[in-house]
């Protein structure tokens, strides 16, 4: 059962941030993963500039889910911060090298200069998605952690199969959930490929997700444990994400481009309320001693703190909420580049 209390408010409350950033972020890493599949320097530009007024924007539910996780769970925070350490570096590197190019692909007009900003724009995104489905498979899988919740692996230690099944499925996830907002954000024969692109990114996707939705619960002893436990409400999530996505191609189809990117938007959190709804209580299980794992309440932060730190949230989530609102509904229509487009 899942019971209210302090710990379980943050817990919901980290994955709720988490998720934003994954809906968010995911769709203009998706944008930057098909940005070399043009041809064309007008295409590019018009598929990074669909991203350019709220990429910074997006990230910043990255920085927040991190300082709340910091804030409600401080133990849990050093131990993934630390074990993770080498790939957080490379994420940081890919996303440092990712927001460079935005910024300078079209400060000079020769081809070899763009280029090389391309490359550095879709390779930094696709890496970037990359390892955030190689962390979030070695948090379902479970990490070496000892009885001080120390990581005693390494770098190899993370890049199991399990793990690189998971970020190739994110990687494709990020390309359909991208795919499908470049529709909304644009026209003309540019419009008209990414609807013909839909019929490749989506279909990826969908086998990978089966792939992964059958092998985890089989693999991961412990979620298939929680599948048992709570075999509804699983199995709903799991089967709501599925009928989300496949409705995509459906209403695309049907020229209902925003219908079809809230779709891929409710799938993705169906499915990060499958994986939470599946770990609960547990944030870090640890392999092959499950008994060394932390949980919301072993790795929590104190009872007052928690409790000072949810009038903070209170207050300053809904600020954030309204932001990213205001955001997208003023650049909200079509793609139009003028002299100050990227």
């Amino acid at each position: 059962m899942i019971a209210f209390d302090l710990p379980t408010f943050w817990f919901v409350l980290v994955g709720v941030l988490f998720a934003g950033y994954a809906i968010l972020d995911g769709f203009d890493l998706g944008v930057g993963g098909l940005h070399l599949f043009t041809k064309t320097d007008e295409e590019r530009r018009i598929m990074m500039n669909s991203i350019g007024p709220v990429w910074d924007g997006n990230e910043v539910w990255l920085v927040t889910g991190g300082g709340a996780l910091f804030a409600a769970f401080p133990e849990v925070y050093a131990t993934v911060f630390s074990g993770f350490y080498d790939a957080f570096m490379f994420l940081l590197f890919a996303l440092i090298f990712r927001a460079v190019a935005i910024e300078l692909r079209s400060k000079q007009p020769q081809r070899f200069w763009r280029r090389g900003w391309d490359i550095a724009f879709a390779g930094g995104s696709v890496l970037s998605s990359f390892l955030i489905g190689v962390a979030m498979g070695n948090v379902a899988w479970g990490i070496p952690l000892d009885e001080n919740h120390e990581f005693t692996g390494n770098l190899l230690t993370l890049l199991h199969p399990y793990a690189l099944l998971l970020g190739v499925t994110t990687v494709a996830l990020f390309l359909m959930h991208g795919n499908i907002y470049l529709i909304l954000k644009t026209e003309g024969m540019l419009h008209e490929k990414l609807k013909r692109w839909v019929k490749i990114t989506i279909p990826i996707y969908m086998v990978l997700f089966l792939i992964v939705g059958i092998s985890t619960p089989i693999v991961c002893e412990h979620i298939g444990l929680a599948f048992q436990e709570r075999p509804y409400i699983l199995s709903l999530l799991f089967i709501l994400a599925l009928l989300l996505a496949f409705n995509i191609p459906r209403e695309v189809y049907k020229g209902r481009e925003f219908i079809a990117f809230l779709s891929s938007c409710g799938s993705m959190i169906a499915l990060m309320t499958l994986f939470g709804a599946s770990v609960y209580p547990t944030m870090v299980f640890s392999s092959p001693n499950i008994v060394n794992s932390l949980t919301i309440y072993n790795g929590s932060s104190t009872e007052k703190t928690l409790g000072f730190m949810m009038i903070v949230a209170l207050i300053g989530v809904p600020i954030v909420i309204t932001y990213t609102v205001s955001v997208y509904y003023i650049f909200r229509g079509k793609v139009k580049l003028t002299e100050e487009s990227y």
